[in-house]
């Protein structure tokens, strides 16, 4: 199953006045009918298969096969310690220079899209972040940098979040 969104989620990712907490919203904005809940539960947690479900129920996602969620595991500790992976964060800010209606944010996003070593992928956030504030509100450049420090591995935490760009 691969959930892609409704007319109803795009208008409530648009809206950022939704009634969606973080996680709602940043599982619709990963579902794009081209991820399968595995890669789902791998970027999401454990609990990725019952947050679709539930935003299925409520009208946010479709799916072509409509297969109920496997059952949650009974103790899931890794539910509660995210992941933090490099390829993670890279796939949410290219979801989220996506959203953006901004020429910088297009280009940002085919810089970012075409990296593919490291030290050029954390230049490439680097260099959106510091453009995002042009682009995006005050709350919503601190919600892309709070999930950031979420995602991204501890080693490359303050290279991305707080280097400044080279000259």
């Amino acid at each position: 199953m691969q959930p892609r969104k409704t007319d109803l989620a795009h208008a409530a990712l648009q809206a950022h006045r939704a009634p969606l907490d973080l996680r709602q919203r940043r599982a619709l904005i990963l579902c794009d009918g081209k991820r399968g809940l595995g890669e789902l539960r791998a970027l999401l947690g454990d609990d990725a298969p019952a947050l679709v479900a539930q935003l299925q129920r409520d009208g946010y996602l479709h799916a072509e096969q409509a297969a109920p969620p496997p059952p949650a595991p009974e103790a899931a500790p890794a539910a509660t310690a995210r992941r933090r992976s490099l390829v993670a964060a890279r796939i949410y800010l290219l979801d989220m220079l996506a959203l953006q209606r901004h020429p910088a944010a297009a280009h940002l996003h085919r810089l970012l899209q075409a990296t593919r070593e490291e030290a050029d992928t954390l230049h490439a956030l680097r260099l959106a972040l510091a453009q995002l504030p042009a682009m995006a509100s005050d709350g919503y450049v601190q919600r892309v940098r709070e999930r950031l420090r979420e995602v991204l591995p501890e080693q490359h935490l303050a290279a991305v979040l707080e280097a400044p760009l080279p000259a």
